[in-house]
């Protein structure tokens, strides 16, 4: 028998979901930027509402996302709305409110939700402050951002491309730095927008080798770990460590002092830092420097493992949301949808972290995208979603076609 207890509301899921936003907040912003001056239907609400329901559900087009809102008319209501937008005025929504209002709505809740995110620290980490930076590539069919891709043959044209830069906090697996440029644009001229605290550590890849910016972190008392280009060109001073291991063996191999070359003001200066070689259970060779000479080697090699979190992070935003298609050929409304879409993801870290579900994130994700207009209790469906049945009675039917003769 059936358990009749199906945990219904009065709110479709989606607006559960947005309720997590501050509105007070949002209109504080909304007013900040006048994001509203033009506009007499198509509010900054509105706008977001109309881009969090096409982010979640996985809709290909601006068509799309407007056609199906319009078939929610009855629920509208619920979010805010009287009605669903017209194509026309989505379009123009996209192209011409600053993309620059959501990337503030998206720290606003970055800080808003902090005390929910920063509940865990990771193990074998001596930093309270412990950032991962790096870039994911997003590819456009478009010219308006330029710089992916090979040149193309006879009359093809090439791809266009954008890079999310980002910086996160490990602890509590959150965005602290967002910049979004051209995928032309080289990651190591972006480390210099970093703004960090005193006796924190962040972690990198090669791509942002700057000799400059690693002397800045050293004067600010910053630390940092990434690995050494192979084509790197340094000074040893004094080989600290070596010791050998078996064939299958992994760990620290070696440990040295190094001096790196670096110009500022046109002056050429030194840089003292450890280089620290290391092999894995793959048996592959890696090479890290730091500026840190207080931390044990091996914490050295665990914190570059840890980079892998933020490629996780990238990995769940390009495989749960759609980047594929985008609802404008505008730059600004390219913008706009990558921090639309930054915001869904936050809002699904937001409630898997309050409904404290071991259920991975594309789960949730799947739920959500399935579920978004059912009205049933947001926290139950995620927690607990399966509908519970007691034992299949034997079936009553004695007739002799449902019965076997056994010869």
């Amino acid at each position: 028998m059936r358990d009749k207890d199906t945990h219904l509301v009065g709110q479709p899921i989606f607006k559960q979901l947005i309720n997590f936003i501050p509105k007070n907040k949002f209109d504080l912003l909304s007013r900040k930027h006048c994001s509203d001056k033009y506009y007499k239907t198509f509010s900054s609400w509105t706008h977001l509402v109309s881009m969090l329901f096409g982010v979640l559900s996985r809709c290909d087009s601006s068509g799309e996302v407007t056609d199906g809102m319009r078939a929610l008319e009855g629920k509208l209501n619920h979010l805010g709305m009287e009605s669903a937008p017209a194509k026309s005025t989505f379009g123009d929504g996209l192209h011409n409110r600053d993309n620059e209002f959501f990337r503030e709505v998206y720290f606003m809740l970055i800080e808003h939700f902090k005390p929910v995110l920063s509940v865990s620290r990771l193990d074998k980490v001596s930093f309270e402050k412990l950032f991962l930076f790096d870039s994911t590539t997003i590819r456009l069919f478009s010219d308006v951002m330029k710089g992916v891709g090979r040149n193309p043959k006879n009359e093809g044209q090439k791809k266009g491309g954008l890079k999310v830069h980002m910086l996160v906090d490990a602890h509590s697996d959150t965005p602290e730095f967002v910049r979004i440029s051209e995928a032309k644009s080289h990651d190591k001229n972006f480390v210099k927008y970093l703004s960090l605290p005193k006796h924190s550590m962040i972690v990198f890849d090669r791509a942002y080798n700057h000799y400059l910016q690693f002397a800045r972190f050293t004067q600010n008392e910053v630390s940092f770990v990434c690995r050494l280009k192979k084509n790197a060109v340094y000074e040893l001073v004094e080989e600290t460590f070596l010791q050998t291991l078996n064939e299958e063996g992994s760990g620290v191999l070696k440990e040295e002092h190094i001096h790196l070359n670096y110009k500022e003001n046109k002056s050429e200066k030194k840089l003292c830092l450890r280089k620290i070689s290391y092999r894995d259970d793959k048996g592959r060779m890696y090479e890290f420097i730091t500026n840190n000479f207080k931390i044990s080697r091996e914490e050295v090699a665990h914190l570059y493992k840890l980079r892998w979190n933020i490629e996780l992070l990238f990995k769940k935003l390009k495989q749960n949301f759609q980047l594929h298609y985008f609802y404008s050929e505008t730059e600004n409304g390219i913008k706009t949808q990558i921090w639309c879409t930054l915001i869904a993801q936050l809002l699904l870290m937001v409630l898997k972290a309050k409904s404290k579900t071991q259920k991975a994130f594309s789960t949730v994700a799947a739920l959500i995208r399935i579920h978004l207009i059912s009205n049933l209790e947001l926290f139950w469906m995620i927690e607990n979603c399966r509908r519970t049945y007691s034992k299949r009675p034997k079936s009553k039917n004695k007739s002799p076609c449902f019965q076997t003769e056994l010869f």
